[in-house]
Parts: structure tokens; C-alpha cells; sequence
């Protein structure tokens, strides 16, 4: 079944039964890990009637995982729009939204290490592959990038490949206050920085190293 898109807004007759399914799930998950029972037996915890589960969470645990990955995107929206956000150059705008989203998940680590082994299981790999592009648009939005047809895909590619490894590390990391994961994540942007920079100097060149992919696009997609 398809996962089914969150309802955001007033208008939604479920939202505070999602949130409140989200939050036993999120305890229950530390012992008994994300499985296709546990919404319901979250449900029951939270008070939720199985036909409001249903209505809340049609695609079950699927539905249930997006819905989380959804609130983090909130969390990143929210911080793009305090005051010091304007002012940071990219690089730390993308440190402080990847921050953000561990900053929201640390409460629940053991429970966000589950969900995380869940989506490795062979057959979830592509729930696991859009939900880390679900994330990696959720933090590039904000940044009010206006790039177009190949960098668009390629900057939230990028950004995916900087969240996953990040969330990785930050699963075994002890550090006090995470100083290990920011170094690691500060590393991953350097790499990356170094990356356009090559691509800069391509272009300087002559060069346009997006202009075959971007050729071969127009085969399957012509322009209109």
C-alpha cells in the first residue's frame, strides 16, 4: 500500500490522534521494535479506537514512519525561521537543520535506531530511500534554493547522502553533546563543498559537468 501523505493544517480531523499514536509508538518501539502490530497496541495505549488508527494511519507502520518523518521536517521548517537563520552561510544552515532533526530524535534514539533497522529489512529499502529524500528535502526547503532540473535532484541527493551517514554515526556515537557527530558532519559538508568546488572550476573551463546527464534527460523527457 502506498504511503498514505500526512494531512497538515486545522482542517485535520486526525492530527492529534496521529501525534498522540506517535508518541507510545515511539516508547514501545525501544522494546519491541516497529512492527505491523505495534500501531495498533500504540493505539490502544493512547486511547485511539482501531477504526480512528485506520483513518489516522491507513497504510499501518509505513504511514506511522512517514508521519514522524514529517514532524521532523516541521521541527526544520521552524528553525529556518528564527532570527540568526538568515545570517548563517549555507554550509552552517545545512549543519543546523541536520542538528535540528538529531536534536528532535535524541529523546528517542533506541527508537529511531528501530525504525532505522526496520527500514533496512531488504523488502523496506525503498520506504527507507524516500523517507531519506522526504528528509533531505525537508532541510534543503528552507534554504529557498531556487535551482531547477538537474541541481535541483542532485543538491537534495547530496543532502541525503550528508543525513543518512550522519544519522549513522550518530547512532553509535557517546560523545557529550554529540561533538563527535558535528565533527563528522562538518566533515561530510567539507567534502561536499570540495565537490562544488571542482564543479566550479569545470565550468570555469568550459566545461559543464551536469551537460550530459542533463542531454540524455531531455531523450526520456522533452522539452514541452
Amino acid at each position: 500500500m502506498e504511503t498514505s501523505e500526512k494531512n497538515s493544517g486545522l482542517n485535520d480531523p486526525f492530527e492529534a490522534d496521529r501525534a498522540a499514536i506517535l508518541s507510545q509508538a515511539r516508547s514501545l518501539a525501544v522494546f519491541e521494535g516497529f512492527t505491523t502490530a505495534m500501531p495498533k497496541e500504540a493505539a490502544e495505549f493512547a486511547g485511539v479506537d482501531e477504526a480512528t488508527l485506520h483513518a489516522a494511519f491507513p497504510g499501518g507502520i509505513k504511514d506511522l514512519l512517514a508521519y514522524w518523518t514529517e514532524e521532523t521536517n516541521e521541527i526544520c521548517a521552524t528553525r529556518a525561521l528564527e532570527a540568526d537563520f538568515d545570517s548563517l552561510k549555507i554550509r552552517e544552515k545545512v549543519a543546523t537543520l541536520v542538528l535540528a532533526r538529531l536534536d528532535h530524535f535524541e529523546p528517542h534514539k533506541e527508537a529511531a535506531r528501530r525504525a532505522a533497522a526496520y527500514l533496512a529489512i531488504p523488502g523496506n529499502h525503498g520506504l527507507g530511500a524516500k523517507l531519506a529524500w522526504s528528509a533531505s528535502d525537508g532541510m534543503w526547503a528552507p534554504l529557498n534554493d531556487s535551482s531547477t532540473n538537474f541541481n535541483l535532484y542532485s543538491h537534495r541527493a547530496i543532502l541525503t547522502g550528508v543525513w543518512t551517514s550522519t544519522l549513522a554515526y550518530w547512532f553509535s556515537d557517546e560523545s557529550h553533546e554529540m561533538e563527535n557527530t558535528k565533527r563528522f558532519l562538518d566533515d561530510r559538508i567539507e567534502n561536499v563543498m570540495q565537490i562544488e568546488k571542482a564543479k566550479a572550476k569545470f565550468k570555469k573551463l568550459g566545461i559543464d559537468p551536469t551537460a550530459p546527464i542533463s542531454w540524455l534527460a531531455k531523450l526520456r523527457y522533452p522539452a514541452r
